[in-house]
């Protein structure tokens, strides 16, 4: 493998641009999948695993990567396929997400190609609610055009750590809480399993969610509203967007959204499984109110909450 990923901090710049880099890679199959470069750490060969008994049945040990104990997941099981056979090809592709780390056990790792989120597109609707596929695209490879999956980690994940949309009792201002029933957020993610998590932590409360999977989605609903004389500010209390995802990334979307004067206003939270000093600089430089990682209750109803003493005209506090 190399260091194939040794310049990842240089291709920061793409992000807002967007554009966005995919580390390409099989799983034991002719079948080519990805995930985004910038979720990914490093990339490994498959070192020694410790076996975990009564561990789900997706992880198939620990591995001890410079004296950090990572949790592995067999893929190519995680998704619906049989488990891997383990061969002098396969990887461990290290990454993070929601504030955790753990490997990947992949087949061969090809290399990292360069796109823009243009030519990214949602799976077709045929292939179901259930499929593990945040988006598709193709690539030209010895000289015919090649499908490459990517893979929708989040849902990966939730089926193997149980989220608790549960919010903690001293986070909630009861004052807000009542204010809240029948107010509307829009959700902006390509996650399906991303945007589950959001509406059913904020539904609690009575607050209605509206739900968009990629950037351009939401973009052309906020700009009907605004050419059908609506205001922004009464149609939605705030927005929470994802980072990454088809079509138009969050970045742009909020840089869509800022530069047109009708919604410029509308409060945006960005909500990623990105996390790092990289993503609240990028906040800063596309004017985005708030970062939150995901996945955090707390910190989502904790937004809305201080979104909530703004319109009403109470003392905000940070």
């Amino acid at each position: 493998m190399g260091n194939i990923l040794d310049s990842v901090d240089l291709r920061t710049q793409l992000v807002g641009e967007n554009r966005l880099e995919l580390l390409i890679f099989q799983l034991n199959t002719s079948q080519l999948f990805a995930i985004n470069v910038f979720k990914v750490k490093e990339v490994v060969k498959l070192p020694h695993l410790h076996i975990m008994p009564g561990s789900h049945p997706s992880i198939c040990g620990v591995a001890n990567i410079r004296g950090m104990s990572i949790p592995v997941i067999d893929l190519r099981y995680s998704i619906g396929m049989r488990a891997i056979e383990r061969s002098d090809e396969c990887n461990l592709i290290i990454t993070e997400y929601n504030r955790t780390i753990q490997g990947f056990l992949v087949g061969q790792v090809m290399n990292i190609v360069n796109m823009t989120w243009r030519d990214i597109q949602p799976p077709p609707s045929h292939v179901g609610k259930e499929n593990y596929l945040t988006a598709i695209t193709k690539l030209e490879r010895e000289g015919r055009e090649r499908l490459v999956s990517i893979i929708d980690v989040e849902k990966v994940l939730a089926e193997i750590i149980e989220y608790d949309v549960q919010v903690s009792e001293d986070v909630l201002d009861q004052a807000l809480v009542e204010q809240m029933p029948g107010r509307k957020i829009l959700i902006v993610d390509d996650s399906s399993t991303a945007r589950a998590q959001i509406r059913d932590t904020l539904s609690q409360f009575g607050l209605e969610v509206i739900e968009k999977s990629d950037g351009l989605k939401a973009l052309t609903m906020l700009k009907q509203w605004c050419d059908e004389g609506k205001n922004i500010q009464d149609e939605i209390l705030m927005m929470f967007t994802d980072a990454e995802m088809p079509e138009m990334d969050g970045y742009k979307l909020t840089h869509e959204v800022r530069n047109d004067p009708r919604m410029s206003d509308l409060f945006i939270a960005l909500n990623t499984s990105l996390s790092g000093s990289f993503n609240e600089a990028m906040v800063k430089k596309v004017g985005c109110n708030r970062f939150i990682s995901k996945f955090q209750p707390d910190r989502l109803v904790e937004v809305v909450q201080d979104r909530l003493r703004e319109v009403l005209g109470f003392e905000f506090v940070d």
